[in-house]
């Protein structure tokens, strides 16, 4: 890469977050960094973008260690256009893995298995999608939602998500905004399928690449008290950014709001989502299973399915 133009994708990127990182005490600090690290010749002879966006991003992730807060480089190149530059491979992402419904299973003892990767896409794009696979889901007894490769998407989704597990619309979280706007985030109030009953149980499973999006949906259940996390601490990603073309092959992230839950008025950034039941994330689709095959048998022995919920807790033995 020429220098002038190192220079300027750095210049650039200093100002945006001096401009819009959601904490104005902290994107001053992020801003004059990058400049000092400029000025010292930290990029200079850079060979390409990748290794530019690599340097840069762990500069801007010096101060705080925001995961969402990054230069980051993209294979194929960035659409030129107003707007997230991603926008255009997030479209066609979700046109490819069927809205992130990766998988949608009942399981031996009437467990229902719902897996959303690699992200919780917009419900303009995947709503219809996630719905279908909760409507085939209704008339299972427990439910085991995989989250271990979700990589984040949109907070509409998990309110759509949410709206399927709660009888009634529920606070979610507030989202601030750095120029003090606030935007209450409720679970969905209405959706073309049955609820899923309360008495039912929910295991989420998670892992250390469950992320953004993902914690979310699990942060939400789990301090409402609708579900169960079992797995890995996630990696603790919370605030939502937007998207800024510097280069054919780099778009700067920066946060622009922060979400505070309702119930414990906090979030997950940089903690994660701590498990329940903490177990390696590969072994934890078992663990769900189990607890929820003897969760459901020490409710009612003589269910309809127990001989097969038996037969499944066996063959996890």
């Amino acid at each position: 890469m020429r220098q002038d133009e190192i220079t300027d994708i750095v210049e650039r990127a200093a100002k945006l977050v001096a401009e819009q990182y959601v904490f104005p005490e902290v994107a001053g600090g992020i801003a004059a960094h990058l400049g000092d690290r400029l000025r010292a010749g930290a990029y200079d002879g850079v060979a390409d973008a990748a290794a530019l966006g690599a340097l840069v991003t762990s500069d801007l992730q010096a101060a705080n260690g925001d995961l969402h807060l990054r230069l980051k480089h993209h294979e194929a190149p960035l659409a030129d256009i107003a707007g997230d530059p991603a926008e255009e491979h997030f479209v066609q992402l979700a046109a490819l893995t069927m809205g992130g419904v990766a998988r949608v299973e009942r399981l031996p003892g009437n467990v229902g298995l719902l897996e959303i990767a690699p992200y919780l896409f917009p419900p303009h794009l995947a709503g219809d999608l996630v719905v279908a696979a909760l409507r085939l889901l209704a008339g299972t007894d427990a439910l085991l939602l995989d989250l271990r490769g979700n990589r984040g998407g949109s907070p509409d989704m998990v309110a759509l998500v949410c709206g399927w597990f709660f009888a009634e619309p529920t606070h979610l979280h507030t989202m601030h905004e750095r120029a003090g706007a606030t935007h209450q985030y409720w679970s969905a109030a209405w959706l073309p399928a049955p609820r899923y009953a309360p008495d039912k149980p929910v295991l989420v499973l998670t892992g250390p690449e469950t992320f953004s999006g993902g914690e979310e949906l699990a942060y939400d259940l789990q301090q409402l008290g609708r579900a169960t996390v079992v797995g890995e601490r996630s990696r603790g990603g919370a605030h939502p950014r937007i998207g800024h073309r510097l280069h054919p092959h780099l778009e700067l992230t920066v946060p622009v709001a922060r979400p505070v839950n309702a119930v414990t008025g906090t979030n997950w950034e940089g903690c994660g989502v701590a498990p329940d039941v903490e177990t390696p994330a590969g072994a934890a689709r078992d663990v769900a299973y189990r607890r929820a095959l003897e969760s459901l048998l020490a409710a009612d022995p003589e269910r309809p399915t127990a001989a097969e919920a038996r037969e499944a807790l066996a063959a996890l033995s």
